[in-house]
């Protein structure tokens, strides 16, 4: 369905909608290439107990792209949503650049947010830093540099670039390289340059949130892939140490996708998570 959020259409999916459940709402991550499809697979399984709300942000997938693209414009949509669901609380979930949005949402409206489950994801841009040089140390592929450069820094040329580009790192998201996956997914990926690019060269280089964890104070759950090469290990753990109480879990058989690579562990320990918090 097509839902108008703070004057812009976003592509919003409601399941497990019933009385008396509790709402989580899931940010993709990928802004300009990610899209609902995602958190559909990982977080879908929770309808049974939950009223999963997923969507497209804005100005990726099929959803408007009325500007800005900023964190804290996206954060203000997830607010819009919990108000248009009519949900007082939530459980805020998001990954990778989707955690950036959620752990954001949790800092600006801390009484909203019941609990906090972050997948994959940083406090700040350290973690390009660490993406650049695993990328480049790949024993996997050879990454072409100016491809590279040109995705990570947000100056790609224009949707057709972005594909091309989003084709030459996708081998190093998982832990086990499937060819066949990889291109499906760049198929099947929805380009939208204009965000990617806003996201990458205006919001990243001053992102650092680092400050501002310790006045999370929901339950939070910290999960990351053991083999994440573009938001490592390292990165979780700065997170969990500065979010008091935060539990970090993490998987040792993904990369940067436990939810679809390790998908039933990964449900379990969210699942248990959010049964002892609730």
């Amino acid at each position: 369905m097509h839902v108008e959020i703070n004057g812009n259409r976003l592509t919003v999916e409601v399941l497990g909608d019933g009385p008396g459940k509790p709402t989580m709402i899931v940010h993709h991550g990928a802004p300009g290439l990610g899209s609902h499809t995602e958190p559909l697979a990982s977080f879908g399984p929770f309808a049974d107990a939950y009223r999963v709300v997923v969507f497209d942000a804005r100005g990726s997938g099929t959803s408007e792209g009325k500007p800005p693209f900023t964190h804290e414009q996206w954060a203000s949509d997830v607010d819009g949503l919990r108000a248009w669901l009519g949900a007082e609380r939530i459980v805020m979930a998001g990954g990778s650049y989707g955690g950036f949005v959620a752990m954001e949402y949790a800092i600006h409206y801390p009484s909203r947010v019941s609990a906090l489950v972050l997948r994959d994801t940083a406090a700040d841009s350290s973690n390009q830093d660490a993406a650049l040089r695993n990328a480049l140390s790949s024993a996997r592929v050879k990454v072409d540099r100016e491809k590279l450069d040109r995705i990570m820094s947000g100056t790609v040329r224009d949707d057709a670039d972005l594909r091309d580009c989003w084709a030459e790192i996708l081998p190093l998201y998982d832990h086990d390289l499937d060819w066949a996956k990889v291109r499906e997914r760049v198929a099947a990926t929805p380009y939208r340059y204009e965000t990617h690019n806003f996201a990458f060269a205006v919001n990243q280089p001053s992102y650092d949130i680092k400050a501002k964890l310790p006045g999370i104070t929901c339950p939070t759950l910290v999960t990351v892939g053991r083999h994440d090469w573009i938001t490592p290990v390292e990165c979780a753990e700065t997170i969990a140490s500065l979010i008091p109480g935060a539990e970090l879990v993490v998987f040792e058989k993904s990369g940067h996708s436990p939810q679809l690579e390790e998908p039933e562990l990964f449900q379990a320990v969210v699942r248990r998570f959010l049964a002892r918090v609730a």
